[in-house]
């Protein structure tokens, strides 16, 4: 027990530090959990090899893998984009609108598709909806997170927290019969609830409690506080740099500068500019702090000419579209854990990097060296191709639409009827619908329809087999669609769940909760279980919270003679809908850059949210299912 603990204690310390990227630390508890159970060496986990590989078999990670690929689908026929479009149009430039667009898209269809995607699909959308109507995205882009998450609680399929919660119910049945697994509408009713306090909380007191991070005209030389880094000099007579690439000038010159544009008798040249040879009299917009400027003065090697001071003077006029954008490193991008130098950004996509945003910090010197972590939003300069190869890309989160998108339109119906099924197969009472008919027609055998009740599990991944054979997402397509980190963190924090219910650490902590019942009625425990699920979700992962809680909580329940199910869905609720922190969901990270967010902002919305659906959930779940 005191091992587990141990790990348990390790993974805490490297989910909140980051010190690793999260699935690599999955995989270390993991092999912490084999290695310390192994018969020939300490035997103190009691998890075997079997039992410590179970997540990649665990039904729960492929239904999060299948969903994945089926959400990918969606997204490939643009109908949410389409969708999004529609409330722009709606929403035109009154807040109330905007906010209610926002909301009324995000959470209904994130019941749907895995909220993580959706809040990807919409940013830039939210984005235009914003600056389109003057309005400052930092007023709508935590709704838009938050109603993602009230949505996911809808169905089963909403999140994976969701889908994992199912899974581990199922294995605690075993042990306690009122546990069972979710079916696809287990908790609708509750769910609806919570998305309709938490929208009517968004509209009317949430807003009022953010500030405006992003100026509504926007602006993003000013918004990122750059101005001191834009220089522009003028190439001397007998600059060394005369005649070289610009590529090799940036090499020769040996500092910290990045040359964004050529100015050559009056016309701009932007990336791509590698190539391009410098000559005498060329005027060269360069991103460079002031002791480098001043290098430059004091070598003689060019002459200062002024300061870029908006984005109007670093868009040439001849270039119809922006060659300014934002960019949101997602988790999966080739860029996480890489820094702009390792990872050959500049070269792979012929864009410059002004500035970035990185967990409430904006960094503008020595960026190259810098680590890049999962939301991080970096201020790109690039040609209007190269913004439109990195808005076609998975690595990135372009926050503004390209203006021809290019989506499988024609698709939509196929897309549509799949996941129709997808759901309806694993929702429609066949036992009943079986009674039903044997009693209509006399067949008897007809009562054996029992028997077709189709786990999520299997239509999930029948719907992935029926995109790919209709043609809505091609077949190379449904690998790119994965988020392997995120399986590989479900697959190694399965085992530290069953670690926890073998060794008795689940009793252990359970007893110590169920004190609690002495003074507090099982309304009272319910209730600490949701907060204190929802506190430890915004510093670690919403699934490894689930992993660690249920069991805990479904001891406690037990120990004070309550409804285990009522404990296990509290667990649910509270981790998937985790509002404190910009780090405990990953549509916090979505959003936290494009807002121009401090993590002081999530706390101030956020708090406020999360004790108000405290309470609703508690209340709903006593309502609802009895304690």
């Amino acid at each position: 027990m005191l091992v587990v603990f141990g790990i348990i204690a390790i993974a805490l310390v490297l989910f909140i530090t980051e010190w690793l990227p999260i699935d690599v630390t999955a995989i270390l508890i993991m092999v912490l959990l084999m290695v310390l159970g192994a018969d020939g060496v300490v035997n103190a986990t009691e998890i075997s090899t079997a039992e410590g590989t179970s997540g990649f078999s665990s039904s729960a990670t492929i239904t999060v893998l299948a969903m994945l690929i089926l959400s990918s689908g969606i997204s490939q026929t643009g109908v949410v984009q389409i969708l999004g479009r529609k409330m722009a149009t709606f929403a035109g430039d009154d807040l109330d609108k905007q906010l209610l667009a926002t909301i009324g898209i995000s959470g209904p269809i994130s019941g749907f598709i895995n909220n993580t995607p959706v809040v990807a699909i919409l940013v830039p959308v939210v984005s235009d909806i914003a600056h389109k109507g003057k309005t400052s995205p930092s007023k709508l882009l935590i709704p838009l997170s938050y109603a993602s998450m009230f949505g996911g609680m809808l169905t089963l399929i909403g999140t994976s927290t969701n889908i994992l919660a199912s899974d581990v119910s199922a294995r605690l049945s075993t042990e306690y019969p009122e546990l069972h697994q979710f079916s696809m509408f287990e908790f609708t009713k509750l769910g609806i609830v919570v998305l309709v306090v938490g929208s009517i909380y968004l509209m009317t007191i949430g807003h009022r409690l953010l500030p405006e991070r992003v100026p509504v005209e926007e602006d993003y030389v000013q918004e990122y506080a750059i101005e001191e880094y834009l220089t522009e000099v003028v190439v001397d007579e007998d600059s060394p740099i005369v005649g070289t690439t610009v590529a090799d000038a940036i090499d020769h010159v040996e500092f910290d500068a990045d040359i964004l544009q050529v100015v050559r008798d009056d016309e701009e040249f932007i990336e791509p500019i590698a190539q391009k040879t410098i000559r005498e009299g060329d005027l060269l917009r360069l991103r460079a702090d002031r002791d480098t400027v001043q290098q430059f003065v004091d070598r003689g090697t060019l002459t200062l000419a002024g300061n870029p001071r908006t984005d109007e003077e670093l868009e040439p006029d001849e270039v119809a579209d922006r060659t300014l954008v934002e960019i949101v490193v997602p988790r999966g991008s080739f860029l996480v854990g890489e820094s702009l130098e390792t990872s050959t950004f500049r070269q792979r996509y012929d864009a410059t990097v002004l500035a970035f945003r990185s967990r409430g910090e904006t960094v503008r010197d020595h960026m190259e060296e810098r680590r890049i972590r999962v939301g991080d939003t970096l201020l790109v300069q690039a040609a209007p191709d190269s913004i439109d190869r990195l808005s076609q890309n998975d690595d990135f989160i372009v926050a503004h639409e390209p203006e021809e998108p290019d989506y499988r339109t024609e698709k939509i119906p196929h897309a549509a009827a799949i996941m129709a099924g997808v759901v309806g197969f694993v929702a429609v009472p066949w036992g009943t619908v079986g009674t039903t008919l044997a009693g209509l027609t006399g067949v008897a055998a007809l009562e054996s329809m029992s028997a077709l009740s189709l786990p999520i599990m299997v239509t999930a991944l029948a719907g992935v087999v029926a995109m790919v054979a209709t043609g809505v997402l091609k077949p190379t397509e449904i690998y790119d669609a994965v988020e392997w980190d995120v399986i590989f963190l479900l697959a190694g924090i399965i085992p530290l769940g069953i670690a926890l219910e073998q060794t008795g650490g689940a009793d252990l902590l359970g007893s110590l909760v169920a004190t609690t019942g002495t003074y507090l009625p099982a309304l009272g425990v319910l209730w600490v279980f949701y907060l204190a699920t929802g506190l430890i979700t915004g510093v670690i992962s919403n699934n490894a919270s689930v992993v660690l809680m249920l069991p805990v909580a479904v001891q406690t329940a037990d120990q004070i003679g309550a409804n285990p199910f009522a404990f296990v869905l509290a667990v649910t609720f509270a981790a998937s809908t985790a509002f404190l922190t910009p780090v405990g969901y990953q549509t916090n990270l979505f959003v936290y850059g494009p807002g121009g967010y401090k993590f002081t902002d999530f706390v101030r919305v956020g708090a406020p949210l999360q004790l108000l659906l405290s309470i609703v959930t508690v209340l709903g779940i006593n309502f609802f299912w009895g304690l």
